[in-house]
C-alpha cells in the first residue's frame, strides 16, 4: 500500500455545532433587539438590549461583534417573518382578498416601517443573504397580490408596491408620539380603511399608476456608481 492511499484515508475534519444553548441565546439577542430597535431606533444601547435579551453583554458582543452584525440580523429576522406570514395567510385562507387582509395587519405588527431607519448608506443592502430573502418576500407578497387580483377580489389598477408603502407608512407613529397600545390601534383601524379601498369593484380613479417594487427600490436607493 503506498502513501498516498494511507493519505487518502484520513477523515476530514467535523466542523463543530453551535451548542443549543448558544443558539437559543443568539434567537433571544435578535428578538429583543428587534422589539428595541422598533421602539427606541437601532442605535439603542447594547447592554439595553442584552438586558432584555436575558444575557451579559459578553454574549451579545461575542455574537454580535458589530452594530452593522446584528442590524443585518434583526433585518434578516423581520423579512423572514413577514415571507412565513405572507405563505401562511395563501395556504390558509381561501378567500383571496381574506388572504391579503390577514397578512396586511399582521405584516404591521412586524412593524415593517422600522425597518427604514435601520437602512441608512452604512448598511449594506445588496448583502447576498439579503438579496435572497427579499426575493421571498417579493414573491410571497406578489402571490397574494396576482391571486386575489385574479379572482376579481383586488381592484387592478394597484401594484405590491401600493400595498408595502402603505404598511410601512402606517407602521411608523407619528412626529412626538410614543410607540404605545393607542398607536397600535390607529394603526389597525386605518389599514382596514386602506383594505376597503384596495376591495374591487374600485370607487374611483387612482392618479398616477400602480407601484411595483422594482421601481420603488430605484427610486429611493441612492446611485451606486458614484
Amino acid at each position: 500500500m503506498t502513501g498516498t492511499a494511507t493519505t487518502d484515508t484520513v477523515p476530514a475534519r467535523r466542523v463543530p455545532r453551535p451548542r443549543a444553548d448558544a443558539l437559543r441565546n443568539r434567537e433571544r439577542i435578535v428578538t429583543a433587539a428587534r422589539e428595541m430597535f422598533v421602539e427606541f431606533g437601532p442605535q439603542v444601547p447594547y447592554d439595553e438590549i442584552a438586558r432584555r435579551a436575558g444575557v451579559g453583554n459578553a454574549t451579545l458582543y461575542r455574537n454580535f461583534p458589530e452594530r452593522a452584525d446584528l442590524v443585518h440580523e434583526v433585518v434578516l429576522s423581520i423579512m423572514g417573518r413577514v415571507t412565513e406570514i405572507a405563505v401562511r395567510a395563501a395556504e390558509e385562507e381561501d378567500d383571496t382578498f381574506a388572504a391579503l387582509r390577514r397578512f396586511t395587519h399582521a405584516a404591521a405588527d412586524e412593524r415593517i416601517g422600522a425597518l427604514c431607519p435601520m437602512l441608512d448608506g452604512a448598511f449594506d443592502s445588496d448583502h447576498p443573504d439579503l438579496t435572497v430573502e427579499r426575493e421571498r418576500v417579493e414573491e410571497a407578497v406578489t402571490a397574494l397580490v396576482d391571486r386575489a387580483q385574479r379572482a376579481g377580489r383586488l381592484r387592478p389598477d394597484v401594484g405590491v408596491g401600493d400595498l408595502m408603502v402603505a404598511v410601512s407608512q402606517l407602521t411608523r407613529p407619528l412626529p412626538g408620539t410614543a410607540c404605545g397600545t393607542n398607536f397600535e390601534q390607529f394603526v389597525h383601524r386605518h389599514l382596514q380603511l386602506f383594505l376597503d379601498g384596495l376591495e374591487a369593484p374600485a370607487r374611483s380613479e387612482l392618479p398616477g399608476t400602480a407601484a411595483t417594487l422594482e421601481g420603488l427600490r430605484r427610486d429611493s436607493c441612492p446611485s451606486r456608481t458614484s
